[in-house]
Parts: structure tokens; C-alpha cells; sequence
């Protein structure tokens, strides 16, 4: 390494010092400048004799024109080939960019007018590039030379594109037969790197609306690169499409417009970045809190418009997701110790003696939904705590250092209960068609067995069953009621899991007979009930509360014969068994209970069918006179014993 330092050494003692500057090639737009150094030795110095810095980085007004149409045009009185031309620049040229390459307008000529461009032209119309003796110099939005240093999409050199955001979308047109325009997007001041492609016999159009509110239209009625605005539109116009690229950035507001041409259907696909205009701004330190004996202060932040250059509503800076409200800083102030006549305030530390202004907040509301999720909210505000101990409400800026808790949060996100229907009970019968039941629970988050469904939705506890094994017994009075334990458990269960979020009759169970044998009655309770929904707890409500028929809360029971009393019922209580209600005319039925023994042991006899009154629910023989509201099947009789008896 120190042969290498000192060959280097030994290189650069060669060399003078090197030159001044020279003026720049340009004055605007970026040109370049040189300086020169004189090889001291008699032999030949390693190393070059000039080098190259940009210079004049600075925009040029629009009315200065192109740097390449310049030189283009300072040959527009010089003849060629005898005669005079108006030379147009020939730019991008892929083989040779840094030669002066023109077109005669009105004309397919291009001509190499010089063999290099002025120094400091550009390569290329789309790169910071120059062109310096002739040859393409790599050149960084630094403008430095030989710099890599790019701008992201937003523009900014170096930046990480977090100023800007990509927009793309797509149009489609509706045609209607009392609109010939309609509007496809609209990009706004400031935007970049703008394409558009129709697709369809329609039109695009641009309107263009300044900062300062004037307005002005673009027919772009031909194929070309031209101003709108000062800002540069390349625009292609092809029988089945058109292509507008704007590289920006945006001048103005541009509002794109498609002008309605053919009955078919046309589509428009564009994209461009678009600048994040609001965004927040740190404020300089507020006031100090105390004007002595120590205190604080704070910044905060405000959301700043970059194209007015003023203050605006924070909400525009909460539209960007990319915008970050940078945190508020804290810092002490006023340290110095009050004056005597102000008693002397003592510097403690504000977490003992003189605490920061802290959030404060009201209970949670309570919950909007009792389940599936809802929402509460409460109020939060800023106060401070004197050294006395009394609290009052401060500016909210004050508290900005801590974030502020949360006025709204969710609530009761758990499931609502719903119903859950058990498997279905054996069918009623063993033959032909019956009943078939099954319990029906209202179950909660939890899998507990609880209220608050709704009884709209509630599975039906009871269907129609066919048992395919055929009856003696005709149907007249199918289907028939459920046995026990079936019927009884599902009927408890559907009276007692009825009450609901509306106020609604609650029946509870009825009491037992009031006597042990003949006609009695039973009684029950009904009430008024709703279910508070927040607490998940039943409350009582007035009678008339509740809306539709009321549940009877009275009822006749019957236990049977009393032993050695006759079964004979005055005409009032025959009423009431037979007539007013009709469980009892469901409770007890005719049924077959098989055959009588066949009058013949062979060679063919006959068995009658025995018929008994039965309770259905206990399958206990009852007295005949309970069914005689029922009518008496008729004599059904069968062959039997068709075997031939054997000879005597």
C-alpha cells in the first residue's frame, strides 16, 4: 500500500495545479464547466488534462424553448443543398444521441448538421443525461456527473416515495342518448408519469383549470407533443385507440374527458402518481405553562397545504394513510425560581409535586348490541392537577405527548344465542301414521341453555311420522298425541325458554289437581316479562305491557273415577269436560287392544276385535264414558284357524 500511495504521489507530482473553471455552456437547465491542468514532466502524465462539472442547475423559463431546437434552428438561414430549410430537432437518437440531428419541417429529411451538440444539451428528452464533448455523460438528480442518485416516482431525488401515491383505474363508457360528454378522471396538480389508453371509436379531451381558477380545453385533435399549460402532453391518435402520456410534473388541474363518437362501448385505462399535497407539519414550541419556578411545553403538529402554503382542517391529512402524525415533544421551561413577593415556587418533580396535564375519561355507555357486537363510547378530555389537588379541564394540546385513549370501542362481540334442535323422538306408533318430537334448546355463546331467542325462529317440536306397517284401526282421528316422556319435556321446555328482548306472556307450570279423583281444576301464572338485554337478566313488567291473547291461567283436570261413585255428570260438567275444552277430548280416545280368541280351533274361525277406552298419555284402560265424545269404532272381525281340522 505505501507503493501504491507514493506511485500515486509520484503520478499527481507531474500535473500543475489545476485551472479555474470556465463560464458555464449555459445559463439555465443545467450546462457544464471546465477546468484544465498542464502536464509539468517532458513525458507523457497519466491521468487526463480537464475535467467536467454541471453547472446553471436551474429551470429555464418556458418561452426559452429546447436547448436541441435551438442549435437546430441556427442553421434555418444557413442553405442546404442550395436551399433554405426550417430545421426541427431530431432527439433520442438511439446510435447517436450526442450528435446535432435535424428534419427539414414539411419534409422526410434528416440531416447530421454537427457531429456533437453544445455542452450540457441532453441525451435524451426523458434524463438528467449530458451530452460534454461530444459524448453522453451520466448525470444524477444531484446534477452532480457520474452520480447514480435517481428520483422516485414522486420526483424527489434520493426520495422513498412517500410523498406521492399510485392511482390507476379504469373507464368505461355508458352511453346514453342525452349525454355526448362524460368525465374519465381527474389529475391533479402536481401528478407524474401520466398514461392514458382508449381503446374504442370515442375521443379524449382535456380541461384544464389553473391555481388561479382559469379555466381553458384541449381538443387534442391531432398526434403530437405540444404545451398545455407548460406542461409537456405527447399525444398519439390511432383508428382503434389513443395514447396520452404527460411525463409532469402537473401545472394545473387536468380533468380528462371522453367525447361519445360510435355506438359501440370504449374503455380507458390510466395510472399516474399523485402528490400527497396535505401533510403535517411540526409547530415551534407552545407557551410555557408557568412563568416561573419551572413548567412545560409542547409542539404539536398541523396539517400543512403544500400547494396554498397554509394551515388547513387536520381531516385532509388524515386522507393519506401514508401521512404519520409525528408525536408532540415535551420539554421544561421557565426553571428559574419565582420572585419573593410571588412566595417562591420550589422546582419539584412533576410526577410528585406538580404532575403533566393527563387524560381523563367517563365510564364506557353502555353496550348498543347485547350480542353479535355492538359499540360504546365515552368522552375524553385534558386536565391538570394543581398542588392543591384540584382538577380542571385544560386545552387538549396539552396532553398531545401521551397518545389519547380511544372514545369508541367494541363491545358484546360474542354470538347471539340461537336455537338447537335435539334429534327426533320415536315415532307414536307402530303403525301407520303417528307423531314424532324432539326438544328445541336456546343455547348461548357458551353452549349454555339459556333465553333471549327469537320465537320467530324457533325449529317446530312436533311432525307428522308414517310407520310403514299397516292398521287395523281406521284413521278418523290421526295423528295422535305423543306419549310421555317426550311430549311433557318438549312442552316445558318450549313454555319456559319463551321470554325475549320484547315484552312478551310468560305462562309458568300448572299446579297439580285440585282433586285426587273426578273433575278439579289446575292453576298457573302468567306474567308480563321482558328480557333486559345488557344485563341478560328477566324483569316483571305490567299486565298491560304485553300485546296479544293472554294465556288462560285456569283450567279442568281429571283424575279418574272416584271409587264407588257413579260416572254420571250433570249437564254443566259434561260442558265443561266435553264441550269448553278439548284437551280432554284429545286425552282419551277408543283404541283396538287385539282379539278375542277364535271361536274355532280349525277347519276356520273368527276373532272380534276388543275396543277399550284408553288414556293416551298413561295407555291406562279408562272408564267408557270418558270417550263417549268419540265415536265407537265399528266390529272388525278376521279369519283365523283356517288350518283343516283332522279326520275324526
Amino acid at each position: 500500500s505505501s507503493r501504491t500511495a507514493r506511485s500515486e504521489e509520484d503520478r499527481d507530482s507531474l500535473w500543475d495545479a489545476w485551472g479555474s473553471w470556465s463560464e458555464c455552456s449555459r445559463t439555465c437547465g443545467g450546462g457544464a464547466s471546465y477546468s484544465l491542468r498542464r502536464c509539468l514532466s517532458s513525458k507523457t502524465c497519466e491521468g487526463r488534462n480537464i475535467r467536467y462539472r454541471t453547472c446553471s442547475n436551474v429551470d429555464c423559463p418556458p418561452e426559452a424553448g429546447d436547448f436541441r431546437a435551438q442549435q437546430c434552428s441556427a442553421h434555418n438561414d444557413v442553405k442546404y443543398q442550395g436551399q433554405l430549410y426550417e430545421w426541427l430537432p431530431v432527439s433520442n437518437d438511439p446510435d447517436n444521441p450526442c450528435s446535432l440531428k435535424c428534419q427539414a419541417r414539411g419534409t422526410a429529411l434528416v440531416v447530421e448538421l454537427a457531429p456533437k451538440v453544445l455542452d450540457g444539451t441532453r441525451c435524451y428528452t426523458e434524463s438528467l443525461d449530458m451530452c460534454i464533448s461530444g459524448l453522453c455523460q451520466i448525470v444524477g438528480c444531484d446534477h452532480q456527473l457520474g452520480s447514480a442518485v435517481k428520483e422516485d416516482n414522486c420526483g424527489v431525488c434520493n426520495g422513498d416515495g412517500s410523498t406521492c401515491r399510485l392511482v390507476r383505474g379504469q373507464y368505461k363508457s355508458q352511453l346514453s342518448a342525452s349525454k355526448l360528454d362524460d368525465t374519465v378522471v381527474t389529475i391533479p396538480y402536481g401528478s407524474r408519469q401520466v398514461r392514458l389508453v382508449l381503446k374504442g371509436p370515442d375521443h379524449l379531451y382535456l380541461e384544464i383549470k389553473t391555481l388561479q381558477g382559469v379555466k381553458s380545453e384541449n381538443s387534442l385533435s391531432t398526434t403530437g407533443s405540444f404545451l398545455v399549460e407548460n406542461s409537456s402532453v405527447d399525444f398519439q391518435k390511432f383508428p382503434d385507440k389513443e395514447i396520452l402520456r404527460i411525463s409532469g410534473p402537473l401545472t394545473a388541474d387536468f380533468t380528462v374527458k371522453i367525447h361519445y363518437a360510435g355506438a359501440a362501448d370504449s374503455s380507458v385505462q390510466f395510472i399516474f402518481y399523485q402528490p400527497i399535497i396535505h401533510r403535517w407539519r411540526e409547530t415551534d414550541f407552545f407557551p410555557c405553562s408557568a412563568s416561573c419556578g419551572g413548567g412545560y411545553q409542547l409542539t404539536s403538529a398541523e396539517c400543512f397545504d403544500l400547494r396554498s402554503n397554509r394551515v388547513v382542517a387536520d381531516q385532509y391529512c388524515h386522507y393519506y394513510p401514508e401521512n404519520i402524525k409525528p408525536k408532540p415533544k415535551l420539554q421544561e421551561c421557565n426553571l428559574d425560581p419565582c420572585p419573593a413577593s410571588d412566595g417562591y415556587k420550589q422546582i419539584m418533580p412533576y410526577d410528585l409535586y406538580h404532575p403533566l396535564p393527563r387524560w381523563e375519561s367517563t365510564p364506557w355507555t353502555a353496550c348498543s348490541s347485547s350480542c353479535g357486537g355492538g359499540i360504546q363510547s365515552r368522552s375524553v378530555s385534558c386536565v391538570e392537577e394543581d398542588i392543591q389537588g384540584h382538577i380542571s379541564p385544560v386545552e387538549e394540546w396539552k396532553c398531545m405527548y401521551t397518545p389519547k385513549m380511544p372514545v369508541v370501542q367494541p363491545c358484546n362481540i360474542f354470538d347471539c344465542p340461537k336455537w338447537l334442535a335435539q334429534e327426533w323422538s320415536p315415532c307414536t306408533v307402530t303403525c301407520g301414521q303417528g307423531l314424532r318430537y324432539r326438544v328445541v334448546l336456546c343455547i348461548d355463546h357458551r353452549g349454555m341453555h339459556t333465553g333471549g331467542c327469537s320465537t320467530k325462529t324457533k325449529p317446530h317440536i312436533k311432525e307428522e311420522c308414517i310407520v310403514p306397517t299397516p292398521c287395523y284401526k281406521p284413521k278418523e282421528k290421526l295423528p295422535v298425541e305423543a306419549k310421555l316422556p317426550w311430549y311433557k319435556q318438549a312442552q316445558e321446555l318450549e313454555e319456559g325458554t319463551a321470554v325475549s328482548e320484547e315484552p312478551s306472556f310468560i305462562p309458568e307450570a300448572w299446579s297439580t289437581c285440585s282433586v285426587t279423583c273426578g273433575v278439579g281444576s289446575q292453576m298457573r301464572l302468567v306474567k308480563c316479562q321482558v328480557l333486559l338485554s345488557f344485563s341478560q337478566s328477566v324483569a316483571d313488567l305490567p299486565i298491560d305491557e304485553c300485546e296479544g291473547p293472554k294465556p288462560v291461567s285456569q283450567r279442568a283436570c281429571y283424575s279418574g273415577p272416584c271409587s264407588g261413585e257413579a260416572t254420571e255428570y250433570t249437564p254443566e260438567e259434561t260442558q265443561l269436560l266435553y264441550g269448553s275444552l278439548q284437551e280432554f277430548d284429545e286425552l282419551y280416545d277408543w283404541e283396538y287392544e287385539g282379539f278375542t280368541e277364535c271361536s274355532e280351533s280349525c277347519g276356520g274361525g273368527v276373532q272380534e276385535a276388543v275396543v277399550t277406552c284408553l288414556n293416551k298419555q298413561t295407555r291406562e284402560i279408562a272408564d267408557e264414558t270418558l270417550c263417549v265424545s268419540s265415536r265407537r269404532p265399528p266390529q272388525l272381525l278376521k279369519a283365523c284357524s283356517l288350518d283343516p281340522c283332522p279326520p275324526r
